[in-house]
């Protein structure tokens, strides 16, 4: 039977060597003097268990387990002080210990029972967590819903970005379900059992955004009477997701940087450094490379933000997607309102799918309510829908007249040229995607968009 791994931490070499000879009949022991070469060690291979002394010459075992627990495949660690407090036991738990133990009460009975009950937990843990994954997996790419080619690409692209650390950045217009890709991501992330923390960032003013994000203590500001933790702390060891994330002043920026570059943070009020182990997951409805060249978005952080990009088609970008949408908005209001509604008529659907959704899913979703409600029969009739679906679908012969002439009067060139601004416009300058949505290759892109001055786009 393969025996457990096991680094021990220590500087004195008495302790360490003692500890070795007390564990290696039931673990496979390894020994470092410092943080440094334990970390080393820690990122070379894996260990089942990492047992550490808090006062190390190099790096403390507060951080040394803090940079444990990040790793992809973190060890239990259990803390070892002579110093041993319920102050340090629980800053050691917030730093991701799974046990502490003090050194001078230190029995090897007691630390082989710690570590056996620390190893099983984690067994069913993980085991949990597994089962949770499979269902979770379905539940999480069925909220995604369509069978275009721009949903099959986006859902395995969310299947790939899961599992991994990678901070994710989605992009798209209002309404596009940016909020929903994000709860996808996270279900089917190895964080799925550990918080999901949102914060709508252009709902709160800098200074209380900085306070919801990093937490305050008490007096730090007029009427904060108490210490407060941040959503950063609320998210330990899940996902932290930053909707609206273009709408952050400077300073919170700066912070914010910080945080993704070293993974600290301070609470308003106080110069105590703090970790956190979360995963960032931001969305934007603006196109922050715009506000990056007008000096409104530092250009550090929308690369470390931007590691992976998901960009959101809109609804009309879609629309072979709609009656699949309408039928599970259908269901869900239908179950909510307690109606025996359970279809479209084929006028109700050719409305939907002529309209050009500006509000994208979410004014979809609205509008399969609205319907639900006031429909009379078993399925939803054109005139169950909102007005501004109707008229929108249908039009005035006049508009439909000078549509066309307008059409008609555009020179191939002038067709050609509207066409690829447009992709621009909608791939927020990704020439690549853009390329892609027209259906050229790149190169011949830069070629036609030097050949209409379209360089600088």
């Amino acid at each position: 039977m393969v025996k457990p791994t096991l680094l021990i931490v220590d500087d004195e070499k008495p302790t360490r060597e003692g500890l070795r000879a007390a564990l290696e009949d039931q673990y496979d022991v390894y020994v470092a003097e410092d943080g440094a070469t334990a970390m080393e060690m820690l990122e070379r291979e894996h260990f089942a268990v990492l047992l550490t002394d808090l006062r190390l010459p190099n790096e403390d075992g507060m951080k040394l387990v803090a940079r444990a627990k990040s790793l992809s495949k973190p060890p239990i660690c259990i803390l070892m002080t002579a110093y041993g407090s319920e102050e340090i036991a629980v800053e050691a738990m917030k730093r991701g210990a799974d046990d502490y133990i003090a050194k001078g009460r230190l029995q090897i009975d007691e630390l082989e029972m710690r570590i056996a009950r620390a190893l099983r937990r984690q067994t069913l843990e993980v085991e949990n967590v597994d089962l949770h994954q499979q269902l979770d997996a379905r539940f999480g790419i069925d909220n995604l819903i369509g069978e275009s080619s721009a949903m099959r690409e986006l859902i395995e692209v969310v299947r790939q970005v899961a599992p991994s650390r990678a901070t994710v950045l989605i992009q798209g217009e209002s309404g596009t379900g940016k909020e929903l890709i994000a709860k996808a991501v996270h279900r089917l992330s190895p964080r799925a059992r550990q918080p999901l923390v949102s914060v709508h960032c252009a709902a709160l003013s800098p200074t209380l955004l900085e306070s919801e994000l990093f937490g305050h203590e008490k007096g730090a500001f007029t009427g904060a009477y108490e210490r407060r933790l941040g959503r950063f702390e609320q998210a330990q060891g899940g996902t932290l997701f930053l909707d609206e994330i273009g709408e952050i002043d400077a300073s919170t920026q700066v912070k914010l940087l910080r945080f993704l570059g070293e993974r600290t943070f301070e609470r308003v009020g106080s110069n105590k450094t703090l970790t956190a182990d979360v995963r960032i997951i931001a969305a934007t409805n603006k196109n922050l490379r715009e506000l990056v060249a007008a000096g409104k978005f530092r250009e550090d952080l929308f690369f470390r933000l931007n590691v992976v990009e998901i960009v959101l088609p809109p609804l009309r970008e879609r629309m072979e997607d709609v009656p699949l949408l309408a039928q599970a908005f259908i269901r869900e209001f239908a179950d909510e309102n307690a109606k025996k509604v359970n279809g479209l008529t084929p006028d109700a659907l050719e409305a939907l799918t002529r309209y050009h959704w500006p509000g994208n899913v979410r004014e979809l979703r609205t509008a399969i309510e609205h319907a639900v409600v006031l429909c009379r029969g078993d399925r939803i009739d054109l005139r169950d829908l909102p007005a501004t679906v109707r008229n929108g679908a249908t039009g005035t012969p006049e508009t439909a007249k000078q549509q066309s002439i307008t059409q008609s009067n555009l020179t191939v060139q002038e067709a050609e040229k509207q066409l690829l601004v447009r992709a621009l416009q909608e791939s927020r300058g990704n020439r690549t995607l853009a390329a892609k949505k027209i259906g050229i290759s790149r190169r011949t892109l830069h070629r036609k968009l030097h050949a209409y001055h379209l360089e600088g786009f």
